[in-house]
């Protein structure tokens, strides 16, 4: 297997430790932490992954996953009313899609490294778990560690840059009805706001995936049109010439899931295999893009221009939230320690929260997190966050217009 390692440097955060509201003005001015005295402040065997431990998760994961689609398609089949089997479908594919995302958890492990000190092992099981959902590992693995370089970077971040005016669909639905109701009225509308939620949450992924959709500007390693900033196109304007061959490679696991998925449509029927694999596959994008989005979208979250941003203050530009029970367990804790995650993207998911705790004492009111209900900040925060522009008081830093 060929092995790839893209090393991102970790730096420095801001802390804060439960309440939501930050002071914008005493946040900017205050010096941030400097990313060594950030580390030291976090027990040094945090860093260390423990090979078996990491892979515990993935035999356990994995045996929920097979459990679900065993039981699904030995019993649901054999239930005689088709609203109860319609029930039971519904119920799996929520389950299977909630099961998914902690295995697309530990794939993303392997990405950072922060799986196992092995880099072939990482690779290796990273490329297996997430050919298996349908993402293709490598790819995925080069622009994520060029995420987290430049998280809050209004050019080269490669996620959920925002927008600095209205967006198309706004400004396109509002000259329509202008007659009958002002933009600024209308960007508030929950038929607006349901629209793009739903735009976001069905074909957000594949949206990204196809055109690196929501990146910066300047985020691309080389001049490229739009139809050639694809994830699966190993010359696409994404990569560089020496990472096209691990995009294939990428391209070589999704055609092997494919096949798989062809082959049992054969044996069973191309139905019953999207309520086995397409509907979960739904789902685990959904969630991933809600948690993507709620981490780097948050009305006290800033971002910067290519002058005044530093890998420390794009760090610290992340919101910790909260999912309860399914958060801490089948997302291995994603949701709730991303601020830390971001500092240091090699601490594994079982010494975050540890890490957390470690670091807020320091960080003050530079952390952030958000304990409000998850579902329920998404649609406030579809609402609210519509674009940035420029802080008066601070040039180069962009704040959520008001």
């Amino acid at each position: 297997m060929i092995t790839t390692v893209t090393k991102v440097e970790a730096p420095a955060v801001r802390a804060r430790a439960v309440d939501l509201k930050l002071e914008p003005k005493q946040s900017a001015q205050r010096a941030l932490p400097d990313i060594n005295t950030i580390r030291k402040a976090i027990p040094p065997h945090c860093f260390v992954p423990s090979t078996w431990r990491s892979l515990s998760y993935v035999a356990r994961d994995l045996a929920m996953a097979a459990a679900l689609g065993y039981a699904a398609l030995t019993y649901i089949p054999s239930v005689s009313s088709p609203a109860y089997r319609t029930l039971l479908w519904t119920a799996y594919g929520f389950l299977q899609g909630l099961v998914g995302v902690g295995i697309w958890i530990l794939a993303h492990e392997c990405g950072h490294g922060a799986f196992s000190v092995h880099r072939r092992l990482n690779d290796f099981v990273g490329w297996v778990l997430h050919s298996a959902l349908g993402v293709p590992y490598f790819s995925w693995k080069f622009s994520h560690a060029r995420h987290h370089r430049f998280t809050g970077h209004m050019q080269k971040d490669m996620a959920f840059v925002p927008k600095t005016t209205p967006s198309w669909f706004t400004r396109s639905l509002g000259q329509s009805l202008s007659s009958f109701m002002d933009q600024d009225v209308l960007e508030d509308a929950p038929l607006v706001t349901l629209l793009r939620l739903l735009g976001q949450q069905l074909g957000g992924w594949q949206i990204y995936m196809l055109f690196n959709s929501t990146a910066g500007d300047d985020s691309m390693q080389r001049d490229a049109p739009w139809y050639r900033r694809s994830h699966f196109d190993p010359f696409s304007g994404v990569f560089r010439p020496s990472e096209a061959l691990y995009v294939f490679i990428s391209d070589v696991g999704l055609a092997l899931v494919g096949a798989a998925l062809y082959y049992g449509s054969q044996a069973l029927d191309w139905q019953t295999v999207f309520l086995l694999y397409g509907v979960p596959y739904l789902w685990v994008n959904h969630w991933l893009v809600a948690i993507t989005y709620l981490h780097h979208t948050h009305e006290d979250v800033k971002h910067y221009d290519g002058k005044t941003w530093n890998f420390v203050a794009g760090a610290l530009a992340t919101v910790d939230r909260d999912f309860g029970i399914i958060g801490r367990n089948l997302f291995h804790g994603i949701i709730d320690t991303h601020v830390v995650h971001h500092l240091f993207s090699r601490i594994p998911f079982y010494h975050a929260e540890e890490a957390t705790n470690a670091i807020k004492p320091l960080l003050g009111d530079l952390y952030h997190v958000d304990e409000r209900s998850f579902m329920g900040q998404l649609w406030e925060t579809t609402k609210s966050c519509q674009y940035v522009e420029e802080d008066p008081s601070n040039p180069g830093v962009l704040i959520w217009s008001k």
